[in-house]
């Protein structure tokens, strides 16, 4: 627990009592600042901020779609009398510390006895021995976000330095909630991009072949009508079957890169590492990851370099025969630089193989994120791929 400020505190217990208190905002801090899950972020804040301060229960109340009515975003630990009971936790129901914090004045449900808390009034003898109860206000600037409201078994009330510092863990949550909703609203404008893209590279790909199978299937149609010799007939159907087959293929790959769940609240680095990791078990490589920096960058780059590595990396297993792999990623406060090499039997970059098609996929995903990618490779000395994107402009 916090240690609690004396009449008589010496300097060296004032100055343990001080590192205690930084100690525990830089776990929670640290804690925060890998997060961009909302519901993570209030799970972790509720872990952390029960075991730190010795309290038992938390829970937090949000407000979200309806600005007058808050949701129960997050609990720990409620006692089962209030775990049976879900009408004591009724967001409609008027309570004291939502209605105080409406009001802009949360000094009367700052720091209160359960006694005297309107939902909770009436199960003290019933909750475990819970106690004191404070509620914190979470805030954005003037925007209301919530309250963080934490539960002792204490009989006294929790002191103003225990109050200063849950209000700056209120702080912190404050800003790790905005960052989590920031992140959420950007990766649906980035998966928005993605379909649009994908809406493109469709009809640029399938629904050209579509049509070039249709135009075969109809010569073979008219050559058989006419009675001339089915020798073409024939070779049309199998250059329509051959672009069918390839059309395929190529859905499968678009299908495939709607799949926007190993972004979802990881880092670049961190998806990119699992991505690499599963490639290499899979094809019996070597690996040999590195990343200077694990940190949140813009949806449309993450999404954009990681469906880079994804195609680079099936090439590796479709082609290259390679015993060994390596991935970088280098975050600057500039640009994004990714690089991937094999070792395995290259081939004429000046003229790849016509199976190759991918190739031209990772050029113009590098074009649309304002990056350049450099290719090169020979054969039977492998293939090295660096692709280059700037975050400023």
């Amino acid at each position: 627990m916090i240690p609690a400020r004396t009449p008589d505190e010496s300097d060296s217990q004032k100055l343990q009592r001080r590192n205690h208190e930084l100690s525990v905002i830089n776990a929670i801090a640290e804690a925060l600042h890998r997060e961009v899950d909302l519901a993570r972020v209030l799970e972790r804040t509720l872990a952390l901020t029960t075991d730190l301060f010795d309290l038992q229960t938390g829970w937090v109340w949000l407000y979200e779609d309806n600005p007058d009515v808050p949701v129960l975003a997050a609990v720990r630990n409620l006692p089962p009398v209030i775990e049976n009971n879900p009408d004591v936790m009724d967001p409609e129901d008027w309570c004291t510390c939502l209605d105080t914090y409406l009001s802009g004045d949360m000094t009367g449900a700052a720091n209160v006895n359960i006694i005297t808390c309107s939902r909770l009034k009436g199960l003290v003898n019933k909750a475990d021995g819970l106690r004191y109860h404070a509620s914190i206000p979470l805030y954005a600037q003037e925007k209301k976000l919530g309250i963080l409201n934490v539960v002792s078994r204490d009989w006294r009330k929790l002191t103003n330095d225990e109050l200063k510092l849950l209000y700056t863990v209120g702080d912190l949550l404050s800003i790790a909630i905005e960052r989590a909703r920031l992140f959420q609203r950007t990766a649906a404008l980035a998966a928005a991009e993605e379909r649009n893209r994908l809406a493109r590279e469709i009809h640029d790909t399938l629904a050209q072949g579509l049509a070039a199978i249709a135009f075969r299937l109809e010569t073979a149609d008219a050559l058989l009508e006419s009675g001339q010799t089915t020798d073409r007939a024939h070779d049309m159907v199998r250059q329509a079957l051959q672009l069918a087959q390839d059309n395929l293929e190529e859905a499968r790959r678009s299908v495939l890169d709607l799949r926007a769940a190993p972004l979802e609240g990881r880092t670049l680095a961190d998806a990119l590492e699992a991505l690499a990791r599963d490639t290499a078990a899979s094809a019996h490589l070597q690996l040999d990851f590195k990343a200077n920096r694990r940190v949140m960058l813009p949806p449309r780059v993450e999404a954009g370099l990681y469906r880079i590595a994804q195609e680079a990396l099936n090439n590796v297993v479709r082609h290259a025969r390679a015993s060994s792999l390596t991935v970088e990623l280098l975050i600057s406060d500039e640009d994004v630089r990714l690089t991937m090499m094999d070792d395995g039997q290259g081939f004429n970059a000046a003229e790849p193989p016509p199976d190759r098609f991918g190739l031209v996929g990772l050029n113009e995903r590098a074009r649309l994120l304002g990056g350049v990618l450099k290719l090169w490779s020979a054969p039977g000395q492998g293939t090295y791929v660096h692709v280059t994107v700037p975050l400023k402009k």
